[in-house]
């Protein structure tokens, strides 16, 4: 993935417009691949990196549907929430874009390189006000949030404990004028904690990606016929078997099917993007007809 780095001052042609009315933005970005277009409306998902199932299958719902309708997503590239984000607009047929706290020649965390390469291979990119070689340290993080937030029409928190990254996002988010929405969680998950008192404090609640276009005033694309249910690996197809005789936890499929969780905690994503299960109570998954 031979990308050139190239860089854009405030005040030039082609810094992001909807970083100009922010007297803290960087005085430059350093960018592999493409930056949002002004035109285009944005929306920014993040969340935690030790997260559930449940907040990493809504998150890339979430962008899933947002890209698909033209809505590019903006997040940081981290593992968890950010990662899923990326990858549902990924198959939303959309641009995805990350913001680092290190610099863009650089992937962090490096698991995650070639999510970032399918990024830049879609007409995506990374960006960062932090120079090549910038190493990813922990100070770089909270302050990157301001540029995520101020890249975004809106932006969509997940999941997040009491004291997360997150929430230095969203807190930017309202500095800037810009609407925050939060996923609803169950009070006893301290990774919904973050999320249930921003919506206490007066975020709005993420009902469905619906709620989010409509803020963002775009009208959702005409559904299509439905597609027939596409044929999954070996795995995948086992999964789908045992969902459809009784509905199981994570650790029930693990027993039942003898699939790493690692694995497992994958395939369940990827069929619950393509509709053919849901978790529903949170943590039990159901195969749907």
């Amino acid at each position: 993935m031979a990308m050139e780095i190239f860089t854009v001052g405030r005040g030039q042609e082609g810094y992001p417009e909807r970083l100009m009315p922010f007297a803290d933005m960087p005085s430059r970005l350093f960018v592999r691949g493409a930056l949002p277009a002004d035109e285009q409306k944005t929306a920014a998902i993040v969340g935690a990196r030790i997260c559930t199932a449940y907040g990493k299958s809504q998150a890339a719902f979430f962008a899933q549907v947002l890209a698909a309708n033209g809505v590019a997503v903006i997040s940081g590239l981290a593992c968890g929430i950010d990662a899923a984000a990326h990858e549902g607009a990924l198959r939303g047929k959309g641009k995805t874009f990350a913001v680092l706290g290190c610099g863009v020649d650089i992937c962090y965390p490096k698991q995650n390189y070639p999510l970032m390469r399918r990024m830049l291979e879609n007409g995506g990119g990374v960006l960062s006000e932090f120079p090549p070689g910038a190493e990813p340290l922990p100070w770089h993080f909270p302050i990157r949030n301001r540029v995520i937030s101020a890249l975004a029409d809106v932006v969509l928190v997940i999941e997040a404990k009491e004291k997360s990254g997150s929430l230095i996002t969203a807190d930017y988010a309202l500095e800037q004028g810009k609407t925050v929405f939060a996923l609803p969680g169950r009070t006893t998950d301290a990774t919904s904690r973050g999320c249930n008192r921003l919506i206490a404090q007066g975020a709005e609640i993420a009902i469905s990606p619906e709620t989010i276009l409509e803020e963002l005033g775009v009208k959702k694309a005409g559904t299509k016929r439905a597609a027939p249910r596409p044929r999954y690996g070996k795995e995948a197809e086992m999964v789908l078997k045992t969902l459809a005789a009784e509905p199981q936890n994570l650790a029930q499929l693990a027993g039942s099917t003898g699939i790493p969780l690692q694995e497992l905690t994958g395939i369940l994503l990827a069929l619950e993007i393509d509709g053919v299960i849901a978790e529903n109570p949170p943590g039990v998954y159901m195969a749907l007809s």
